[in-house]
């Protein structure tokens, strides 16, 4: 099967990053997994693999291309896949083009070292990978993907530590940037965030000894676990035989969790840091209300991300609620060879107007962000030729003038609109009556930060936003990219 095809309307979003998920103690633990993934789904469409371990069979694998519910749903998939141990992953590619895909590339990743086998499977992204690959090639490693992921694999093969968890600790020390790994061994099943535990990772409890670990806390509702709680930041916990051991290899650490997250990545039915996303979605369309106020007549998402903000954008500035654009929930990722007839339709294949309630109306759409524009304007033209007498966008999230060097498929800086234009010449090239994002200040308060931003030490990684990463791209720095003027410091107060 060949890799999904992009859909026009895709190729103007910030795209998911990838989706973990992991089970112990519990009969045929891969069917667990299979529907943690399938509850991860929109973190990775492109494809997915579960490993799992029986103490019979060993280790067994499969890896496909597409959906979860297209591919580990089947009998004969599943049957290859027994054990009481299991862990998955959805991708979304972060590098390269969806044409260079090849299987080999899908997680989880597997190594047979002389203690035993292991498998991880990573969410997030090296940011010194490339410098990374070359020193272990160098040294003799032979690399069977294009993954970032693969260089935890072989340097575990490379540490003289004498288990796997300390072989793990001893790679990952090795590694910048951000990364949630989940990994298993033959009776160990282990979880560990980067320091500043920019991508999340969740434990819940199915039985006296089943636990599990995933991306978010929906994928523990679809199995019905009990959340138990985040895994810290810098934090690595080892679960086997019912027990969870605890330890921090990085030693003292401040988190700066992605804030997109709360904003678009995880689903509005999850819970971070104690806050429902939904909640904070809909404070976010509060924000935006009390910032940018305008008069208009009606109050519309756009399908389905920014729905909780325009729900909230409703509710503080009094103006009615509609659905003007409907979306076509039956299509998904995958659609027909998009020749140039299907992509000059754009994004009306996936979205609709409807235009009895718009027409005539002065409308407010809300969505979670503007990446190149294209989307916006496409939107704009639908809900114009709808018969809209005004059309005012509100974005749920500030300005995107920085690519994401963490785990999120982001174009290079020069493709993004708000790096390139003033909101007021944004707001021109989009062709609407007005245009306003919600600030940073306003994010974070929506977020659960009553004080706005901390200028000085972010509490949240935010550099898409404001241009200061947490953690050095050493290798984009490499090749030649440009770090806005300033933010080397705050790079060296996180490293510190």
């Amino acid at each position: 099967m060949q890799p999904f095809l992009a859909h026009p309307f895709d190729s103007d979003r910030l795209h998911e990053e990838c989706g973990i998920f992991g089970a112990i103690g519990v009969a045929d633990a891969s069917n667990f997994v299979a529907l943690g993934l399938h509850a991860l789904q929109h973190r990775g469409q492109e494809a997915g693999g579960i490993v799992a371990h029986d103490s019979e069979q060993g280790f067994n694998s499969a890896h496909r291309f597409g959906y979860v519910r297209d591919n580990f749903t089947k009998t004969d998939v599943m049957a290859t896949l027994p054990g009481p141990l299991a862990i998955g992953h959805v991708r979304y590619s972060t590098a390269g083009t969806k044409a260079n895909t090849a299987i080999r590339d899908v997680q989880p990743f597997f190594g047979e070292f002389s203690m035993g086998g292991c498998a991880i499977a990573h969410n997030g992204n090296i940011t010194n990978a490339a410098a990374l690959r070359r020193e272990l090639i160098e040294r003799g490693s032979i690399f069977q993907s294009s993954s970032d992921s693969e260089c935890i694999i072989h340097l575990m093969a490379r540490s003289i530590q004498r288990n796997i968890p300390e072989r793990m600790k001893d790679a990952l020390r090795r590694v910048e940037g951000a990364f949630s790994v989940i990994a298993m061994t033959r009776t160990k099943l282990i979880g560990v965030r980067d320091p500043l535990g920019v991508r999340p990772l969740v434990l819940g409890k199915l039985s006296d000894d089943g636990f599990v670990l995933a991306s978010e806390t929906c994928a523990l509702d679809i199995i019905g676990a009990e959340f138990v709680r985040e895994i810290d930041p810098g934090e690595m916990v080892v679960i086997s035989k019912g027990k969870v051991e605890t330890s921090r290899p990085f030693g003292p650490s401040q988190g700066r969790f992605c804030i997109f997250e709360h904003v678009y990545f995880s689903r509005p039915d999850s819970i971070i840091g104690g806050r429902s996303v939904y909640e904070t979605r809909r404070q976010i369309g509060v924000e935006l209300a009390r910032e940018s106020p305008v008069e208009a007549d009606l109050v519309c998402p756009v399908p389905d991300s920014g729905t909780p903000a325009a729900i909230g954008f409703a509710q503080e500035s009094g103006i009615p609620y509609g659905m003007g654009i409907i979306r076509n929930q039956y299509m998904g990722r995958t659609f027909i060879e998009p020749t140039d007839q299907i992509r000059n339709m754009g994004v009306r294949l996936k979205l609709n107007v409807n235009r009895a309630l718009i027409r005539d109306k002065r409308v407010i759409l809300v969505d979670d962000s503007v990446v190149r524009g294209t989307t916006s304007r496409k939107i704009k033209d639908m809900i114009i030729d709808a018969g809209a007498a005004e059309v005012h966008f509100r974005i749920a999230s500030p300005p995107t003038a920085w690519p994401c060097f963490y785990g999120v498929d982001t174009p290079d800086r020069d493709k993004l609109l708000a790096a390139q234009m003033t909101p007021e010449e944004m707001r021109e090239w989009i062709g609407v009556d007005s245009l306003a994002f919600v600030s940073l200040d306003g994010l974070y308060r929506a977020v659960g930060e009553a004080k706005g931003r901390n200028r000085k030490c972010p509490q949240y990684c935010d550099a898409c936003f404001s241009g200061d990463y947490p953690v050095a791209p050493f290798d984009q720095l490499e090749r030649g990219f440009q770090m806005k003027p300033g933010s080397e410091s705050t790079v060296n107060e996180a490293a510190e």
